[in-house]
C-alpha cells in the first residue's frame, strides 16, 4: 500500500474501529445499566476452532455517545450454562456497533448468544466453531450481490432454513452504493425498497455507507441468516464503489472528492457492520486470510479488487473515433495490453502467501473464496460488432447451432468457421482482462497436486467452468453463484425465461470450458465437502418481489476428489 493510501484510510478507520476481547469461561456478575435497543438484530462471523466474532447494534435510547451492554455465549438456547459474558460499550464513533471476539472456545461446537441492556434482550444467535480434527463433512453456502431496489433477500431466507448449510461465504456485493434513481430501481417503489431521503443519493462518506449497511440489515431474510449461521465475507467493488481498483474507480469522479478519503470511509463502516477479524489491522486494506477446517478443506478468501487491482481495460480504449470505419479496432494494442506481464488483481503479497498457504495445507481441498470469473469466457467477437442488446441472443443461437453441426461431423461454411474461430472475452473485469497473472495462478494449482476449487460471485448468474491452462491442462473447477437480487444478463439482453435458457444452452456449446450457466434467476449455491467429493447445488428461488419464496429449481455437480 502506498504511504498516501496508508494515511487515507488510517485517519478515518484506524481510530474509531476495535474489537472487544472475550474468553471462554469468563463469566460477569455485572449487570447492564443503559438502556439501548437492538435495532439491527445479531450476527456472528470469522470462525476458527477456537474463536468466533459475535456482533450486534444497541441503539442507545437517549442522546448519549456509548451504552455499556452485557453480551453472554451458552451451549444452551435457554443459556442454563454460560460458557462466557461481559460488558462491552456500544460507541456512537463506531455507529453504535459492538464486536466481541470470544476466544477460548471449543472446536466443532454449536454455541449461543445473546445481547441484554438494562431494559432489553437481543435475539438468541446461533453460531458454530471450525473443526480442529476428524472432520468428516462440511457445508457452505455461497452467496453475492444482494441489491436492496431489486427485491427481497428471499435466497437469504430460504438458506436459513437449510440445517445442511454450516457456514456461509459472502464473496462480495453484501450493499450497493448507487442513489435511488438508477440501477435495478425500476420496482423499487412497488415493493417498499426506497431509499430514505437523506440517503438517496451516490455514497460518498462514511455517514452515507452506515445508513446504508443499516438499511440493509433491516431485511428480514438478512436478518435470519446472520442469527442463522456464522458469515465468512469479503468485499467486492460495490461496498466501496463500481469497478473499483488499487488507485481509482469507473464510478469515482474527480467532482467527487479524494476517491482514498471515500475508500477508507467505505472500509470503515465495512468493518463496523460486519462480523469479521481483520486480520492485518483494522487499519489496514489487506482482507485476505485462511480458514482451516481440520485436513478436509482450507478456505482461502482472496481480495481480487480493491488492494492491488491494475485498473481494468475496455475495449473502448482500443476503438478510433476518427476512423473511418466505426467498428476499427486496434487489436494489436489490445493484445500488447492485456498481455502486460505487470498487471495483476491479487498482486505479489498475496499471489505468495496463497502460494505458501497451498503448498503447507494439509487439508484435501483447496478452495478459493474469491469474487470474479477466473473461467475463459469467449464470446462470439462478432457481438462486439454494434450488435444491438436485443439481438445478441439470436445471433448466439446461430452460431452455436453452427458449432453442434460442426460437431455432428456436418461441414460448415468458411463463414460459419471464421465466426466460431474469432472470440474474445466478455468481461474484462474478471480474470479474463488480468490472463497473465491467471496462468500463474493456475501454473501454481497445477503443480500442487490437489482438488481445488475456485468459488466466485459478481456476474449475478450461475457458472460452472473447468479451469485450463492456455495449452487446454484441465487444473481445477469454478462454481459461481447467482445474485440474491441484481439482475443478471437476461436484463442486460432483454431475455424473458425460456431465451435466457435457450442462450445458457448454446453458451455451453460455444464455450469449450463451460460445463452449465443460468442466466436468469436469483439464487444461491451450497457446497458440501466430504473427502471424496466436492457435492455443488445451485438453488434458485421463485421471486424476489416478495417475501414469500420458495426453492423452484437446482442443479447439482459432482467434483471427485481424486
Amino acid at each position: 500500500m502506498d504511504r498516501r493510501s496508508f494515511i487515507k484510510l488510517g485517519s478515518i478507520a484506524g481510530a474509531s474501529v476495535a474489537i472487544t476481547k472475550g474468553l471462554a469461561g469468563c463469566v460477569s456478575t455485572k449487570k447492564p445499566q443503559d438502556n439501548a435497543s437492538f435495532t439491527h438484530g445479531v450476527a456472528s462471523g470469522d470462525p476458527l476452532h477456537n474463536s468466533v466474532i459475535l456482533w450486534t447494534r444497541a441503539l442507545p435510547e437517549t442522546s448519549t455517545p456509548s451504552a455499556y451492554i452485557l453480551w453472554e455465549v451458552s451451549t444452551s438456547k435457554d443459556f442454563n450454562t454460560l460458557v462466557a459474558s461481559d460488558i462491552a460499550e456500544a460507541k456512537q464513533s463506531r455507529d453504535f456497533t459492538v464486536k466481541i471476539d470470544v476466544t477460548g472456545l471449543a472446536p466443532a461446537t454449536r454455541y449461543y448468544y445473546r445481547f441484554k441492556s438494562a431494559n432489553n434482550v437481543s435475539q438468541v444467535g446461533t453460531t458454530l466453531t471450525l473443526p480442529k480434527e476428524n472432520v468428516s463433512q462440511v457445508t457452505f453456502g455461497v452467496f453475492s450481490c444482494s441489491n436492496y431496489p431489486a427485491g427481497f433477500f428471499t435466497p437469504y431466507a430460504d438458506a436459513a432454513t437449510q440445517q445442511d448449510i454450516d457456514f456461509v461465504l459472502h464473496l462480495g456485493d453484501y450493499i450497493y452504493e448507487y442513489n435511488g434513481e438508477g440501477y435495478a430501481t425500476e420496482h423499487a417503489k412497488e415493493l417498499g425498497r426506497t431509499f430514505a431521503d437523506d440517503n438517496d443519493t451516490e455514497l460518498y462518506t462514511l455517514e452515507d455507507y452506515r445508513k446504508r449497511y443499516a438499511l440493509y440489515r433491516t431485511d428480514q431474510g438478512l436478518l435470519d441468516l446472520h442469527q442463522a449461521k456464522p458469515f465468512i465475507v469479503v468485499w467486492d467493488d460495490h461496498e466501496i464503489t463500481n469497478d473499483t481498483y488499487k488507485d481509482g474507480a469507473e464510478n469515482h469522479q474527480e467532482d467527487e472528492g479524494d476517491f482514498y478519503a471515500r475508500r477508507a470511509a467505505a472500509v470503515q463502516a465495512y468493518y463496523e457492520w460486519l462480523p469479521i477479524r481483520p486480520t492485518f489491522g483494522e487499519s489496514r486494506l489487506e482482507i485476505y486470510r485462511q480458514f482451516t477446517f481440520g485436513n478436509l478443506v482450507d478456505l482461502y478468501m482472496l481480495d481480487t479488487r480493491v488492494l492491488a487491482r491494475d485498473k481494468q481495460l475496455a475495449y473502448s480504449d482500443f476503438r478510433d473515433p476518427d476512423a473511418t470505419n466505426s467498428k476499427a479496432f486496434d487489436l494489436a494494442g489490445f493484445t500488447k495490453a492485456i498481455s502486460a506481464p505487470e498487471r495483476g488483481l491479487l498482486g505479489h503479497a498475496q499471489r505468495t502467501w496463497l502460494n505458501t498457504a497451498m503448498n503447507d495445507s494439509k487439508a484435501k481441498w483447496q478452495v478459493l473464496g474469491q469474487q470474479l470469473l477466473v473461467g475463459r469466457m469467449m464470446f462470439p467477437a462478432s457481438i462486439f460488432n454494434g450488435l444491438p442488446f436485443e439481438q445478441i441472443p439470436a445471433h448466439v443461437h446461430v452460431l452455436a447451432n453452427s458449432k453442434r453441426r460442426k460437431l455432428a461431423g456436418e461441414k460448415i461454411s468458411a463463414e460459419e468457421e471464421q465466426l466460431l474461430a474469432a472470440a474474445m472475452p466478455y468481461n474484462l473485469d474478471a480474470w479474463d482482462g488480468y490472463p497473465v497473472e491467471r496462468e500463474q495462478l493456475l501454473t501454481a494449482i497445477q503443480q500442487l497436486n490437489k482438488p481445488v476449487i475456485a468459488l466466485a460471485g459478481d456476474t449475478h448468474n450461475a457458472w460452472h467452468n473447468t479451469l485450463t491452462l492456455q495449452d487446454g491442462t484441465a487444473v481445477a473447477t469454478e462454481l459461481a453463484t447467482s445474485s440474491v437480487s441484481s439482475p443478471g444478463m437476461e436484463h442486460y439482453l432483454k431475455m424473458d425465461a425460456a431465451t435466457a435458457k435457450v442462450m445458457a444452452e448454446d453458451l455451453s456449446v460455444l464455450i469449450d470450458d463451460l460445463e452449465y450457466c443460468n442466466l436468469h434467476q436469483r439464487g444461491y449455491l451450497t457446497v458440501s465437502f466430504t473427502e471424496k467429493q466436492a457435492v455443488a447445488t445451485w438453488r434458485y428461488v421463485d421471486t424476489i418481489k416478495s417475501t414469500s419464496a420458495s426453492t423452484v429449481t437446482s442443479h447439482e455437480f459432482v467434483v471427485n476428489g481424486a
